[in-house]
């Protein structure tokens, strides 16, 4: 029998950062996959990579997912960890998801390996298993976005995402667009400032409450002008992703474009997660003829940006599509 798992990547339009504060997030699941492929079986759980030179060899019983070498093979730990399989796997990973882009490779790559392992379970309870194992085998204290957009992605629609209630609405897109994925430079959030960031929030939440309840005028109780920053990226950032699903509901490009335009700003300005690098990119495209609207786009420091435009108003990078969730196959 052999076995083939497939789970999409994702480019988040707007909402960055609000995930972990239970706020609202619109990514879509892209047409840019990790497909694990092999029999079931054995006391192991051994892949081989078609990116990566190094084997990933896991045992059925992992305690501390973040030790396991080579280090793309701790996400795989993490998923063993956390499902406990009663069997092992034997087969090849392959990924057209590009590793350190901000593009959710990593749990592409953690619910490719869930399904491979025989998991059986909703959409939401495979994305919160492999937010888990992610947080255990990376260290970074990440929301369930990525790994919540990679299982129930829609066809032909972003999805927006209350990280509180975890309900997620599918949001159609308009046909007449394209959204452009440029890659910047290489970034990994391991060793990043992104726990930093979260510790931040978490300090603003002590003085204010929950940030996904505060509104614009509670931030100036925030006496800590860091803090009292990153606060006002969480509540403003979480006011645009609602008027974003409204803008493209409407087809208003225009103001779709307006509101990235403002995310990356408020990203740069008050949650310092843009690089120069980055910003030279952002620049570039947001003066082309037909882009609506362009912004970093991931967890930050490195990675992809992201723009929505007229058709064939960009070059350079890829266009991707909106598909659905992970899938599972079976084949004698």
């Amino acid at each position: 029998m052999t076995l083939t798992a497939r789970a999409p990547g994702r480019v988040n339009l707007i909402g960055d950062h609000t995930d972990y504060t239970e706020g609202l997030v619109l990514p879509m699941a892209i047409d840019r996959w990790t497909t694990v492929t092999g029999e079931p079986g054995g006391s192991h759980v051994q892949l081989r990579s078609r990116q990566e030179r190094a084997l990933a060899t896991v045992p059925l019983r992992v305690d501390r997912p973040d030790e396991i070498e080579p280090d793309w093979a701790r996400y795989v730990a993490g998923v063993v960890s956390e499902m406990d399989p009663a069997h092992g796997f034997a087969g090849i990973v392959d990924t057209t998801v590009p590793v350190g882009a901000g593009l959710s490779s990593s749990a592409a790559l953690e619910v490719a390996v869930a399904l491979a392992l025989g998991f059986d379970g909703s959409a939401l309870e495979l994305a919160q298993l492999c937010q888990r194992a992610e947080n255990r085998a990376s260290g970074v204290p990440s929301g369930i976005m990525d790994q919540l957009c990679s299982t129930a992605g829609v066809a032909d629609h972003a999805v927006l995402i209350d990280c509180h209630t975890l309900v997620v609405t599918p949001v159609s897109l308009p046909p007449d667009i394209d959204i452009v994925v440029v890659f910047g430079h290489h970034r990994t959030l391991v060793g990043s400032e992104y726990a930093t960031r979260v510790a931040e929030c978490e300090q603003a939440e002590q003085v204010i409450g929950p940030l996904r309840l505060a509104a614009p005028s509670d931030i100036e109780r925030i006496t800590d002008p860091t803090v009292r920053a990153r606060a006002r990226h969480v509540i403003t950032e979480n006011q645009r992703v609602r008027d974003f699903a409204t803008a493209v509901h409407r087809n208003d490009l225009v103001a779709a474009g307006q509101l990235m335009d403002e995310s990356h700003r408020s990203l740069h300005d008050d949650f310092a997660t843009s690089t120069p690098q980055m910003e030279r990119l952002v620049k570039r495209l947001r003066v082309l003829p037909g882009v609506f609207g362009v912004r970093m786009t991931g967890g930050g420091f490195g990675g992809c940006v992201v723009a929505l435009t007229q058709p064939g108003a960009v070059a350079e990078g890829w266009v991707v599509k909106p598909v659905g969730g992970a899938t599972v196959t079976v084949s004698e």
